[in-house]
């Protein structure tokens, strides 16, 4: 009897950026992929990625193979999920572990761009390689309750933001409008927001108020391990 060749081990990330959508002239939730140039699944496009070097940590392989295919070094990069199906790639096992990024829509506008690498909007994607359709429609969900109980909109943000550039990223990413005034009471009350005594510059009428994340916070709920970027 043949022994059964080991899993392979993998590394993809899945990174989301707020940007206008055409079609509807709101902000959307965006992601790069990149063409695949070799089979399987030649010409289909998937999430950034590639096979883990035994020498190298998971974070550091994730945050280099983004690199390398989109050109995009993201403040922002938690572990997502690991899959492992069998059957999920012709071949050998593949087990993939997956990472997720958000971007601010200046870095996102700074990423490289060409025939092999595009922006798709989230909850419009063609048919990807692999399981990929999957993981960022799993990616879509933690995201979207994440972002009801944590600070993880910051990595939407600049350092200091109005309250409505705040639910602005809450109504994109949920897809759904807020009601303003709820809004401002449920972020007020969580502590997770502290007002710098300044206001919003070069605006008509009274300029709002400017706040900036509450630094007792983190932006990802990591428990003891701390920061996953390497």
């Amino acid at each position: 009897m043949t022994e059964p060749h080991p899993p392979v081990l993998a590394v993809s990330t899945v990174i989301f950026a707020l940007r206008p959508d055409a079609e509807s002239g709101f902000m959307t939730l965006w992601l790069p992929l990149v063409r695949r140039t070799r089979e399987p699944h030649l010409n289909l496009w998937a999430l950034p990625g590639g096979w883990l070097p035994a020498d190298e940590e998971l974070a550091a392989a994730a945050a280099r193979t983004l690199r390398e295919t989109t050109g995009l070094t993201p403040k922002y990069l938690e572990q997502l999920y690991t899959f492992g199906d069998l059957g999920r790639s012709p071949g050998n096992r593949v087990v993939s572990v997956v990472y997720w990024a958000l971007v601010q829509s200046g870095e996102a506008d700074a990423a490289a761009v060409d025939d092999n690498v595009q922006w798709f909007p989230a909850d419009r994607l063609p048919d990807l390689a692999f399981d990929h359709n999957h993981i960022v429609e799993y990616a879509l969900w933690r995201l979207r309750t994440k972002v009801e109980y944590s600070r993880i909109a910051h990595a939407f943000l600049g350092e200091t933001f109005t309250l409505a550039q705040l639910r602005d990223v809450h109504e994109a990413v949920l897809r759904r409008a807020l009601d303003p005034a709820n809004f401002r009471r449920m972020i007020e009350s969580s502590g997770t927001v502290v007002d710098t005594g300044l206001r919003l510059a070069g605006v008509p009428h009274r300029p709002p108020r400017l706040y900036r994340y509450n630094d007792s916070q983190t932006l990802a709920e990591q428990g003891p391990l701390g920061p996953l970027v390497g």
